[in-house]
């Protein structure tokens, strides 16, 4: 779908440091005097929020892989048609930290639901819109994890396992789509890697 502004889309692992990034380049972009919009997922507004508390809590833990799948996607279309279809059309730089990528890496890789069912679901939730760029933050999985120094989240305190199949599944992706999606190998320091989005980001927008 065509549209005025630019919808860049920030995803990672758990600990790749992929919030912190979309946080810096908001503050980067409207330093330099553009209209942006930071936003995340899931939640972002009111109803994708009390989704994502359901979805996060480690009480939550009998819910099934496709009842997942179908609340990221539910709070995903609030936030398209609250806030991004809006904000692109306004012509805004709509900076999400995760989108449709995080369903098929998490709930597909991970999880194993079935791919097509994924971005069949996700084309009707998005009203088809694609981010024009991502950028994913890629790390070691046992290093992300070690990052976390608050109680893990319900898709956090999951097997070592799945946490690498998510990578892998991101991986893969940057693979696929080489155009629109790079691969940021997470090395070295925070400011480091923001140079790098930062020269991303002076190409593209």
């Amino acid at each position: 779908m065509k549209h005025k502004g630019k919808f860049i889309t920030f995803e990672g692992s758990e600990g790749s440091g992929k919030s912190t990034q979309a946080r810096l380049a908001h503050r980067y972009l409207k330093s330099r005097g553009r209209k942006v919009l930071l936003i995340r997922e899931p939640g972002g507004v009111k109803i994708s929020e009390q989704i994502r508390r359901i979805l996060l809590d480690v009480k939550s833990r009998g819910m099934s892989d496709v009842c997942e799948t179908l609340l990221y996607m539910a709070a995903r279309a609030q936030l398209v048609q609250e806030v991004i279809e809006p904000a692109l059309k306004q012509g805004f730089i709509v900076l999400c930290d995760r989108f449709l990528d995080s369903t098929v890496v998490y709930q597909g890789y991970g999880n194993g639901v079935d791919l097509e069912f994924i971005r069949t679901v996700g084309r009707a939730v998005t009203k088809g819109i694609k981010p024009d760029f991502t950028l994913i933050f890629d790390l070691d999985t046992r290093q992300g994890l070690s990052r976390k120094k608050t109680a893990k989240d319900r898709i956090e305190s999951r097997s070592i396992g799945y946490h690498n199949r998510v990578r892998r599944g991101y991986q893969a992706l940057a693979r696929q789509e080489p155009k629109r999606v790079k691969l940021i190998k997470v090395n070295d320091g925070k400011a480091a890697i923001q140079r790098i989005v930062r020269r991303f980001l002076n190409k593209f927008v």
